[in-house]
């Protein structure tokens, strides 16, 4: 899923992650960010996730607000 950081506070990693296809909220799962190239977020950020069983996002990594498609060789 894609989705847009709506808060996150780097001192707890406490943050919420808005869906793009339906507004929906969901928190940050403990640890979302072990083995993903973030250190921290920013507000506004495009990231895409995963859903754990508790429904707390999980698995970020970075997103991107188009499909940049496969390049054509030429």
């Amino acid at each position: 899923m894609q989705g847009v950081i709506k808060s996150y506070d780097p001192g707890t990693g406490d943050g919420i992650v808005m869906r793009e296809t339906d507004f929906a909220e969901f928190d940050l799962a403990e640890g979302a960010l072990d083995g993903s190239v973030f250190r921290m977020l920013r507000q506004g950020q495009r990231v895409l996730f995963v859903l754990d069983d508790d429904q707390r996002a999980t698995s970020l990594s970075l997103g991107s607000e188009v499909d940049m498609g496969t390049p054509e060789l030429t």
